[in-house]
């Protein structure tokens, strides 16, 4: 008995590590082929490994998601191994680790803009843009990472808040400009135990999320009064099923230009703090 994308073949941005890795087993665990794109090719061998004999359905591609030559090679290279695309997850990003507009200046603003929108946000322009031939063949779908910060406000810093607002816009006129043909619909997750780096330009590359989780665990920081349910699983693998719904045609195929929340319930009454700015 096949899984829920049996005979399908995803591509996913930034599929090395963290949710773009779990969606990409999780797929794979449903039936389908997959192709991850990333910029580390070990990280995405290890995908591979982890995968087991799943792993002959996996295809790696190195690549930056700012490069539309390396994106239209990723989708090119999929369709040769595997025949067809029917399920595009731009996935690629960057967190800006709360980074406030009155802790930088202008021109780490400028630099560490340029840095996380090209990421953020055209990366997932120019993997649609890539892609969107091969998905009208298939009449298939598309399923974007978004985040609580799509919606809410201190899901990031300014940049971040706005880049993830700006991918919200994007899905909302992708699924307008695709249909009929392809649906576009969107995971608006929360935070995640990954390897989820910050920005170059600001000197947060090599932090992770991983690390802030582990962080504030041995020293005793409650979740509680941030999310409702603070004890759900911070692990990427328990997010994977909204993006397993929304890529079945069997079970979402009237969907489109949808948005699952897998925040642990952030929408009830978003973030309780204090106003950003009382310090001032």
């Amino acid at each position: 008995m096949g899984g829920w994308l049996q005979g399908d073949v995803a591509l996913i941005t930034g599929g090395g590590s963290g949710i773009g890795r779990a969606v990409a087993l999780r797929y794979l665990a449903e039936g389908a082929s997959v192709a991850i794109m990333g910029r580390k090719l070990e990280q995405l061998k290890e995908v591979v490994e982890a995968a087991g004999e799943a792993g002959e359905r996996v295809l790696c591609v190195s690549g930056d998601v700012r490069s539309p030559d390396d994106l239209h090679r990723a989708v090119e290279a999929t369709v040769e191994r595997f025949g067809k695309l029917d399920v595009l997850v731009p996935n690629a990003g960057i967190w800006d680790y709360h980074r406030s507009v009155t802790r930088l200046n202008g021109n780490e603003l400028s630099e560490a803009f340029d840095e996380l929108f090209g990421i953020n946000v055209k990366g997932y322009v120019l993997a649609v843009e890539a892609s969107w031939r091969e998905l009208v063949r298939t009449r298939g779908s598309i399923v974007m990472t978004l985040s609580n910060a799509s919606f809410h406000t201190d899901g990031g810093g300014s940049l971040y808040t706005a880049s993830k607002h700006a991918c919200l816009g994007l899905l909302r006129q992708f699924a307008y400009e695709l249909a009929p043909k392809v649906r576009v619909n969107g995971v608006a997750v929360g935070g995640m135990r990954t390897k989820l780096r910050g920005p170059q330009s600001l000197g947060l590359q090599d932090r992770t999320l991983e690390a802030s989780f582990a962080k504030n665990e041995a020293s005793g920081i409650e979740q509680a009064p941030l999310i409702p349910l603070y004890d759900s699983s911070v692990e990427p693998e328990d997010f994977t099923g909204p993006y397993v719904l929304l890529a079945s045609r069997a079970d979402s195929g009237t969907v489109t230009g949808a948005v699952i929340p897998a925040d642990g319930g952030i929408a009830v009454r978003g973030f309780r703090s204090a106003a950003g700015g009382a310090g001032l």
